[in-house]
């Protein structure tokens, strides 16, 4: 406890203007380094273009916003991403097919969707949206993510509100009963994380038979990997890995809300290993945390 008779509280000082222009500064510096850099975006929009989790089409824009395609019919997501493997990763790295390997690089979630999308459909998400896109990296930095997904809970809030007085949420129709009514579908949504697309196919039983998921990590994961790379560039210099960097490294994956592992460690105690090898393959330093 604290006597304030005793020891009184410090007058709080008023902020200069070079307290600021740091904030200012370190504010530019993450937004320009923490995974920024063009890549396509893909995920769902409405038929009006409207941010859209559940019922929509996919599109995929470039890194300027230019649609590449649109409409996209989610059963057919094979003709449109492709899955490229790594000798160094047990995950799969999905692609833009059209683009190639490695070029066809997108994003997907909250970043993605706000990119996509020609407005969140309702007001006060949609001022926000506005003045998100008036901010420096908004096209290209997962320094945002996280402020992405503060509009998107915005506007969540707002459509439960519009769903809470339909008047179909009291109705007596709410049961279905489900079977085996055909031998193989593909569905597709929005989670927190990303673009979903989930392809079954059974038996007469209902027993799969061949199962495929292309998860919101998965489509991520060459952005991640870029933007670790990018955030190390950055930070080390020389042949010491400075302290913080193991930090920045995990909050550069933790920006994609990567699932698993990832995100099942409290912040700070995400397992890491950081190597710094020299031109000739030496080991000049290393950061482990276990």
């Amino acid at each position: 406890m604290r006597c304030a008779a005793l020891h009184p509280r410090p007058a709080r000082q008023p902020r200069t203007p070079w307290d600021c222009s740091r904030r200012c500064y370190r504010y530019h510096e993450e937004v320009v380094t923490f995974g920024s850099f063009p890549t396509l975006f893909l995920g769902l929009v409405a038929e009006d273009g409207t941010w859209e989790h559940y019922d929509g089409r996919i599109r995929v824009t470039d890194a300027d916003g230019t649609v590449l395609a649109d409409g996209l019919d989610p059963v057919r997501y094979q003709e449109f991403i492709g899955e490229a493997v790594e000798p160094d990763s047990y995950l799969k790295s999905p692609y833009y097919l059209p683009r190639g390997y490695p070029d066809g690089v997108y994003r997907v979630g909250p970043l993605a969707r706000l990119n996509l999308c020609h407005e969140m459909g309702t007001p006060l998400a949609d001022r926000e949206l506005a003045e998100f896109r008036q901010r420096d990296g908004s096209r290209h930095s997962s320094f945002l993510y996280h402020l992405a997904r503060l509009i998107e809970i915005l506007g969540c809030v707002e459509r439960i509100e519009q769903l809470l007085d339909d008047p179909d949420v009291l109705s007596e129709q709410h049961r279905a009963r489900a079977g085996v009514n055909r031998l193989e579908g593909v569905g597709c949504s929005e989670a927190p994380r990303g673009t979903l697309f989930h392809h079954y196919q059974v038996n007469r039983h209902g027993l799969l038979t061949r199962v495929n998921l292309i998860i919101a990590t998965g489509q991520n994961n060459l952005a991640m990997n870029r933007a670790v790379a990018q955030v190390a560039r950055h930070y080390v210099r020389g042949p010491k890995i400075p302290e913080g960097v193991l930090n920045r490294i995990e909050a550069s994956v933790r920006a994609f809300d990567p699932c698993l592992s990832c995100s099942t460690h409290a912040a700070g105690q995400m397992p890491l290993r950081v190597q710094l090898v020299g031109p000739d393959g030496t080991v000049l330093d290393e950061a482990i945390r276990d």
